[in-house]
């Protein structure tokens, strides 16, 4: 099954027979505290135009628990996320597209979350909102509820203890930026550097200028110049779990399966005891 639908291709589908649930995501990564400017309103945005019938779902509240040890955006109490789903009339046996405002993180944690809590058919409209051509609405949809129970798979999440053996085993990429890998700046997290092992695999390299994904053969040349083959596992981590499930979408988009470290960056760091490395060596 595809991870990704263009905008055309889901035009099509939303005229057909079981047209997919759509899910608004739309999240930025807020410096708000930092710079003094009001955080981004992603609720704000969506009420002032997405796409016919889809759903808005907070990223921070629905996605993701509270801050804490375990990270910046932890999995979020399965009960309360089931609850969003079936609220936004997410059902088993019904197609789910989810998009944002372009840069596609916050729609790939939800890509990430369903397919991890065992929903089939879930896809992320490349390009998000921007590549839409058609109309947008105002109104906030009344779906009928849901019947989507989630139930985590055994595998594709990673934690700490995981993340860190994974590194040596196999390949662990991380999806931050480079300059945040080589522990030259970090505007968030209590330190910089990286996972000792970890390789640099900036997210924003799977995408081209109009924030759609790199072809799918390009993307496995990527990822193979990085040390990703098909007989070693792969994970991937980021700063709290949002760009990293990106990473693992692309991943996905050129056939290559991946784990997700959640906690990411934000929860190794908290732990003055776990090793850090800086610099551009992965140790």
């Amino acid at each position: 099954m595809n991870a990704t639908i263009s905008a055309s291709e889901l035009a099509r589908e939303l005229t057909a027979g079981n047209p997919p649930v759509l899910l608004d995501v739309r999240w930025q990564l807020s410096l708000a505290k930092a710079t003094g400017e009001p955080p981004f309103d992603g609720r704000a945005a969506y009420r002032a135009g997405h796409l016919p019938g889809a759903v808005f779902v907070d990223l921070d509240g629905e996605l993701a628990s509270a801050p804490g040890e375990r990270g910046r955006h932890p999995l979020p109490d399965l009960a309360k996320f089931g609850a969003a789903m079936r609220r936004a009339g997410v059902s088993s046996g019904t197609p789910v597209v989810v998009y944002d405002g372009g840069m596609g993180w916050g729609a790939a944690r939800a890509w990430w979350l369903l397919r991890w809590t065992g929903h089939p058919d879930v896809r992320v409209l490349d390009g998000g909102l921007p590549s839409w051509e058609g109309p947008l609405e105002t109104s906030e949809p009344s779906p009928a509820e849901g019947d989507f129970i989630p139930v985590p798979s055994a595998t594709g999440l990673l934690d700490a203890d995981g993340a860190a053996a994974l590194a040596r085993s196999g390949v662990l990429l991380d999806a931050r930026a480079g300059e945040r890998y080589r522990g030259e700046v970090e505007p968030i997290d209590r330190v910089g550097g990286h996972i000792p092992g970890a390789v640099s695999a900036p997210t924003t390299e799977n995408v081209g200028p109009d924030g759609r994904f790199l072809p799918a053969g390009e993307l496995r040349a990527r990822f193979e110049e990085l040390g990703v083959s098909e007989d070693v596992p792969v994970g991937v981590y980021c700063g709290s779990g949002v760009s990293g499930a990106h990473e693992v979408l692309a991943l996905a988009v050129a056939g290559i399966p991946a784990a997700l470290y959640v906690g990411s960056w934000s929860e190794w760091s908290s732990d003055p005891e776990r090793p850090v490395a800086v610099g551009p060596d992965p140790q």
